[in-house]
């Protein structure tokens, strides 16, 4: 990274002058990562030669780690050997997830120019679900026996092993292909060489299902403290390994996702430098006119209780205050809970325990900031404004937090994603739900204060 920084000024100065054998000898020394970061940092026209001036092996990792939408133009402009040479240089899962993102027609014909042996491959791994570990996984693994000695196992491994994507795990199987066990290589290397594969085996490995979801595997990785973990069918046949590699780009993904749908924004599907400008007004428009509608509900409140805001027009003052406060509350409930929900750190079952938890919280705060708003009431309006404001208060407070704190757990149990809870959902409703409370401790109060 220190190489990369001290001379990117002076490779971009290179490029804009076209000096494109001086540019390369400078990326044959930089990480893959690297060299795809400049690549789509440079200007459109830049890139396509950018990424033809790399060296073929280089070229396929630089490949994996470019955005979608520069994958799906490099590819566009590429001739089919060009492009059959580099599809075969990528990882299985690699290849997969281009597959996802590029439009069908161009996905038929990247997939005839594939060998049968590959082809078949990629077209297994798509079968499966969108979203599912089988998509995540690579088949590029390595295999031993249990009756081999440590010997002959790292003889196998030392041939079959330079085609695998991962090599800090080796996959125990019968002869059916049923995964035995998976030991890491380190154990393989400190063993007796005459020891037999099954007198170090544990037989305590965690699989993954490949119809699983691919958030079970970022829960499972971070539970288990695993670099890889093997993917099985429901007969415990071994089909495929995940690396925490591609757990880390789900992890980020989802992420993403969820403070996306946490701001009332429909997922974007690109990098927010790629998307384009109607795209974002697509994704964002929809919820922002649902939200408008959501606020009428509001200005429904204050038209109902209109006389009684006429009545003691001190009241005005404080609506935002009150309806501030309520969507403060019922966002910081809401964003626990969601959190809480997605980390597995709080089951849907525990709506109960964690509800008298929050009626807690509520209470609390509740009668710190009722007693707080009291008292600039009572300074802005007088007594009878006082306990209004200060009671209204105590009760939005706790009916602001209950709401943020079930809504995620409803969503939950409807099969929909809690980020649904969005901050601006949660502040539009509890702007009606605080008005209506307000105007209801009000008209009951107003009459014997007269």
């Amino acid at each position: 990274m220190i190489l990369k920084q001290l001379f990117k000024p002076e490779v971009l100065e290179l490029i804009d002058e076209g000096m494109w054998d001086e540019v390369r000898s400078f990326l044959v020394e930089w990480e893959a990562p690297e060299v795809a970061e400049l690549i789509m940092e440079v200007d459109k026209k830049h890139r396509v030669v950018l990424y033809r001036l790399l060296p073929r092996e280089l070229a396929g990792e630089v490949f994996a780690h470019l955005d979608p939408t520069l994958q799906n133009h490099l590819i566009e402009d590429m001739a089919d050997d060009e492009a059959r040479g580099l599809l075969s240089q990528l990882n299985p899962d690699d290849r997969t997830a281009l597959f996802e993102e590029l439009p069908s027609d161009v996905t038929k014909r990247l997939l005839q120019m594939l060998p049968q042996v590959e082809r078949a491959q990629a077209l297994q791994l798509l079968g499966y679900p969108e979203g599912s570990i089988g998509r995540l996984m690579t088949t590029k693994y390595v295999t031993v026996k249990p009756d081999m000695t440590i010997r002959e196992a790292l003889a196998h491994i030392r041939k079959y092993g330079e085609d695998s994507e991962t090599m800090s795990v080796i996959f125990v199987t019968d002869d059916q292909g049923r995964l035995l066990d998976d030991i890491r290589l380190r154990r393989f290397i400190l063993a007796d060489p005459d020891k037999k594969v099954s007198e170090i085996m544990e037989c305590n490995s965690v699989a993954l299902n490949s119809f699983a979801d691919q958030e079970e595997a970022v829960t499972a990785f971070k539970k288990h403290d695993m670099f890889c973990m093997p993917v099985i069918d429901k007969d415990g046949v071994l089909l495929g390994a995940v690396t925490v590699d591609d757990v880390l780009d789900v992890a980020e993904e989802e992420a993403t996702e969820d403070i996306h749908k946490g701001a009332a924004i429909t997922p974007l599907n690109l990098s927010y430098r790629e998307v384009p400008v109607w795209s974002l007004i697509v994704r964002r428009l929809p919820w922002l006119v649902a939200l408008v509608f959501v606020s009428l509900a509001s200005s429904g409140v204050i038209a109902a209780y209109e006389e009684t805001l006429s009545g003691m027009i001190t009241l005005a003052f404080f609506i935002p205050l009150l309806m501030g406060s309520g969507g403060n509350t019922g966002c910081q409930a809401a964003t626990l809970v969601v959190r809480a929900l997605s980390t597995n750190d709080l089951k849907l079952g525990q709506w109960f325990q964690a509800m008298w938890k929050e009626i807690t919280v509520g209470l609390t705060l509740g009668l710190v900031m009722g007693l707080a708003s009291g008292i600039l009431g009572l300074i802005r309006g007088g007594t009878a404004t006082g306990i209004i404001v200060g009671i209204t208060m105590f009760i939005i407070v706790i009916a602001t937090n209950l709401m943020g704190f079930f809504i995620p757990f409803i969503l939950t149990k409807l099969k929909m994603d809690p980020a649904v809870a969005s901050s601006p959902l949660i502040t539009s409703v509890a702007d009606s739900v605080c008005l209506l409370i307000y105007f209801t401790v009000a008209s009951f109060f107003i009459p014997y204060m007269a």
